[in-house]
């Protein structure tokens, strides 16, 4: 069936529009993106088979352009909307941060790092440049690894912050393995990162890991900082 055969409480859209987006299921969302179906399917089913395909909307959104548009009813062209979309979000999130201290908004601040962090099929350490009222300067991609480990120099963190100024860092990064806790080598990474910034005044406020799914774990929160 149609989906403009539904009952009109029932459309994604409409939906949306009466009880806004948050009442709508992940497969709603996305078939209001995909805005129509293919021979056989509505958009909401093809939307549910496209979560169905790539487990979730984390690896869906980070799926390979060729995995993505080989879905039938899909394309680069969908390819490059999703991504457009997914952008738009970092930014508009990123605009959050550098308007106001980061702990004003700490909600925004795991948002942003989901986005940024959690759909990537490798590890990646990020660190985020602070001022003085710890709003953010700028946010970089430092390090890349494995599935498992990544190299990460603390002279080489140092440097970062000096070249922009920076009075305070967070440090982030993902486990694409899922795992959320924080191992004993993301500690005593941690430890030797907060030291060796400590040597130039700047202060380490909390390192995020941002597993595949779910929300990313604060150390400071746990105690850890």
């Amino acid at each position: 069936m149609a989906i403009t055969d539904w009952p009109a409480a029932e459309r994604p859209r409409e939906k949306l529009l009466a009880r806004g987006a948050g009442a709508l299921s992940d497969a709603e969302l996305l078939a209001i993106f995909l805005r129509v179906g293919v021979r056989g399917q509505s958009a909401v089913d093809l939307a549910r088979s496209l979560l169905a395909r790539f487990g979730n909307l984390t690896r869906m959104c980070g799926a390979e352009a060729k995995a993505f548009a080989a879905v039938p009813g899909m394309g680069l062209a969908k390819y490059a909307q999703l991504q457009a979309a997914m952008e738009l979000s970092r930014r508009a999130l990123g605009e959050t941060l550098r308007e106001r201290p980061l702990f004003d908004s700490p909600q925004a601040v795991r948002d942003w790092l989901r986005l940024r962090l959690g759909h990537l099929p490798h590890e990646t350490f990020c660190i985020l440049l602070l001022d003085a009222r710890h709003c953010l300067i700028d946010a970089v991609d430092l390090f890349r690894g494995t599935l498992t480990q990544t190299s990460v120099y603390p002279r080489e963190v140092v440097k970062l912050a000096l070249a922009h100024n920076a009075a305070a860092v967070v440090l982030a990064h993902n486990h694409p393995s899922g795992a959320a806790e924080p191992s004993t080598a993301d500690e005593l990474l941690t430890r030797a990162l907060k030291d060796a910034l400590d040597l130039v005044d700047v202060r380490v406020l909390d390192h995020f890991v941002v597993p595949a799914h779910g929300s990313p774990v604060s150390f400071a929160e746990r105690g850890l900082l």
